[in-house]
């Protein structure tokens, strides 16, 4: 556990008077390996991008010919509502209900974001000011931290790979801290460590909400891809969860609708109505064909769904058995499109970043360093399965190419 009431950063880089909030952000840890990657590219050098989650796939046709058909409607070009249209809304309830037993009202518990990363950013603004302290999971996917940061709170970060011990810490942090944390943000399945939990999870948490009058926000990002018949529980089916928070999904995973940026926020009424209010002076919602393809996408395409998932296991059983060929300490996620690996003992040394460098400019292969995601993320890498399984079997040999040799030590 670890406090971050300050968050440290290199000498600002602007010649402008810029805001305190934008020199509160550090420098960004990838920005290395992503102009590595950018001036390979230029130089037509092939790179297996493993580094950011962003899938390769493309959602189902039926999807697609949705959006095409509502294009073709003048009336839906111009603003749309910030809340979501309401049938999309009704759909989210209807899914909500169908996989998960939870009963929302679409008109006061449901509001449709611009992908969930910007409902997530505009809900701490909702919540938090100057004095206000946010507990995060640690290792840190950054907009936990940042949106916090951006919204002037200050972070408490916890380690939340064991989540029994997460608890302990938070209701240890929440008896010693004064004034005493006033959100909470868990993420299960969690990125970047691929943690899963189970419904006890979040009906301990949701006692430990009411005990200490924090509120909670859910990243349920990866909802749709989980493995070997493991079901992630939603926060908002403990009993007691709609009194006390939020939960954040998205149709970028298990629909492939990454770019098309739709998401969504639901649970307790006045968190919903505070994003809501936020929302609406700063945009005019979402591009309603894009609304109206996510109707359909819901109404007809969980088959579709449940292939996507089947597909990710598929390529995390390729890159996990490639990685432990070549000795690498891999174990199987039962979640997420990500793989988190331990570095390999000869070059920890090495430190997560630099290593990550080593295996972009030797083996043409891009991952994320896990220091990129805090202190707590040193030591690992992790490796998105976005790709398909041939280029996953090449960038396993490209590693084994590149690592197979032991790095050289100063005396």
């Amino acid at each position: 556990m670890r406090s971050e009431t300050e968050i440290p950063f290199e000498d600002n880089p602007f010649s402008i008077p810029v805001a305190e909030r934008v020199k509160r952000l550090p420098p960004y840890l990838f920005g290395k390996i992503n102009k590595l990657k950018y001036q390979k590219r230029v130089a037509g050098i092939d790179v297996i991008d493993l580094g950011m989650g962003n899938p390769t796939d493309a959602p189902d046709p039926l999807i697609s010919e949705k959006l095409a058909e509502a294009l073709a409607d003048s009336r839906n070009h111009r603003y749309s509502v910030s809340n979501g249209i309401e049938n999309l809304r009704k759909e989210v309830t209807k899914r909500y209900w169908k996989k998960y037993g939870v009963r929302l009202d679409p008109d006061s518990e449901v509001i449709a974001c611009i992908g969930s990363k910007e409902g997530f950013s505009h809900m701490c603004l909702a919540l938090m000011g100057p004095g206000d302290t946010a507990v995060v999971p640690s290792p840190s996917f950054p907009i936990h931290v940042y949106g916090v940061v951006l919204a002037a709170g200050n972070v408490i970060a916890i380690d939340c790979r064991d989540p029994e011990k997460f608890l302990q810490n938070l209701a240890y942090t929440c008896e010693h801290l004064y004034p005493r944390p006033k959100v909470v943000i868990v993420n299960y399945p969690h990125n970047p460590s691929t943690t899963v939990v189970e419904q006890e999870f979040y009906v301990e948490l949701v006692k430990l909400a009411k005990k200490y009058s924090f509120l909670v926000i859910s990243d349920f990002a990866y909802a749709d891809i989980c493995f070997d018949g493991y079901q992630a529980p939603s926060f908002l089916s403990a009993p007691g969860a709609l009194d006390v928070g939020v939960e954040f999904t998205t149709m970028s995973k298990g629909y492939s609708m990454a770019g098309w940026r739709i998401g969504f926020c639901v649970g307790n009424e006045e968190m919903v109505r505070a994003l809501g209010t936020i929302k609406g002076y700063y945009d005019y919602g979402i591009f309603q064909p894009v609304q109206i393809a996510a109707i359909v996408a819901m109404r007809h395409c969980e088959a579709a769904v449940d292939s996507v998932a089947a597909e990710y296991r598929s390529r995390r059983d390729v890159l996990c058995d490639g990685l432990r060929r070549l000795g690498w300490e891999v174990e199987s996620p039962k979640a997420t499109m990500f793989v988190w690996a331990k570095i390999p003992e000869l070059w920890a040394e090495m430190g997560s970043i630099d290593f990550a460098m080593k295996l972009l400019d030797e083996g043409g292969v891009a991952v994320s360093p896990g220091r990129g995601f805090g202190e707590e993320g040193e030591g690992y890498l992790r490796l998105s399965i976005v790709e398909n399984s041939h280029r996953l079997r090449q960038a396993v040999r490209q590693i084994g190419r590149c690592t197979k040799i032991k790095p050289a030590t100063t005396e």
